[in-house]
């Protein structure tokens, strides 16, 4: 069940049950302002509830591994997934995840569903 979506300058976002998803721009670099934006909203929407954040990486953008030093420090954000087929965003996703806190909780997927699936796990 969908309870919301936003439309942001830089992609959409949309919170499913306990699960954030993000689908960001084509060509943008995903900085840390963009990064405490979507932090933000997420404070907004799910308060001190645990929650996940998943990054659905339809389109080809850069990110920062900065960002997930700033997003371990949110102690209600359980876990991270990215969503890619792309063997080069995978290839990326191993230096991401080193910043995040729990690496354990950071993982990739080829597709969305899986993605929730354990998304679902990890916020048991």
């Amino acid at each position: 069940m969908i309870k919301s979506a936003l439309e942001l300058q830089f992609g959409s976002v949309t919170f499913f049950d306990n699960i954030q998803i993000a689908e960001l721009n084509e060509g943008i670099l995903f900085d840390i302002p963009h990064n405490q934006e979507i932090l933000e909203l997420a404070r907004e929407h799910f308060n001190t509830q645990p929650y996940g954040y998943i990054s659905n990486r339809v389109n080809s953008y850069s990110v920062n591994p900065m960002i997930h030093l700033e997003s371990a420090n949110v102690s209600n954000l359980k876990a991270i997934a990215v969503v890619s087929k792309n063997p080069i965003v995978k290839q990326n996703c191993i230096i991401e995840k080193q910043f995040f806190r729990n690496s354990s909780s950071f993982e990739v997927f080829e597709n969305l569903d899986e993605a929730v699936n354990w998304m679902k796990h990890q916020l048991i």
